[in-house]
């Protein structure tokens, strides 16, 4: 084993979050910091035809907040980003705000699979490149566990038109986004350890 890799792996049970030194006032600065990150994020939008859900930063934004801030702080950042937009503030995609929206599923996935990548971060997830895709492949196949029914169920798709709409065109997306997981967080685990 190299002395990069030992460097990286020896300190299991921490976030890169956790590099920061700890206060009452960091942790409300990351959640908050994670929610409107989230919410910019959700507006990079690309409609897509026969679609009511568009192809947004907002995933890769939560799961990335997830893997950097761990799960509890990122469910919080999730929860906050949640709860304002369903209070009106316009941040989920589009500007769209409440829940109402048949995307609204997918942001409940997002709280759940941010709290399991900071899981599974926590763990050490987040220092190969190999755990680290499969992280955020494993966080879009739980955001996707509940869009995809709520998507369903909000329009009287059936399930099958709601995964044509709801999951099938996003799929090359999720790749790209996990292969840029895969080169920033192990990258940024090196630099910390410099």
């Amino acid at each position: 084993m190299s002395t990069a890799t030992a460097a990286v792996t020896a300190r299991p049970g921490k976030v890169l979050a956790d590099l920061i030194p700890a206060s009452r006032a960091k942790n409300i600065a990351l959640v908050i910091g994670g929610a409107v990150l989230t919410g910019i994020a959700a507006q990079i939008a690309i409609p897509v035809p026969g679609s009511p859900v568009p192809v947004t930063g907002q995933t890769f934004a939560a799961l990335l907040v997830g893997t950097a801030l761990g799960a509890r702080r990122g469910f919080l950042a999730l929860a906050v980003y949640a709860l304002a937009g369903m209070a009106g503030v316009p941040w989920f995609a589009e500007g769209g705000s409440g829940m109402a929206m048949a995307s609204f599923g997918y942001v409940i996935g997002l709280m759940l699979a941010s709290a399991a990548v900071g899981a599974l971060a926590r763990r050490g997830a987040d220092r190969s490149m190999l755990r680290t895709a499969g992280t955020f492949l494993l966080g879009e196949a739980i955001v996707y566990a509940v869009g995809v029914p709520y998507l369903a169920l909000s329009t009287g798709m059936g399930l099958t038109a709601a995964i044509a709409a709801g999951l099938t065109p996003f799929l090359l997306g999720d790749v790209l986004k996990a292969a840029l997981a895969m080169g920033a967080l192990p990258t940024a685990w090196k630099l910390a350890d410099k």
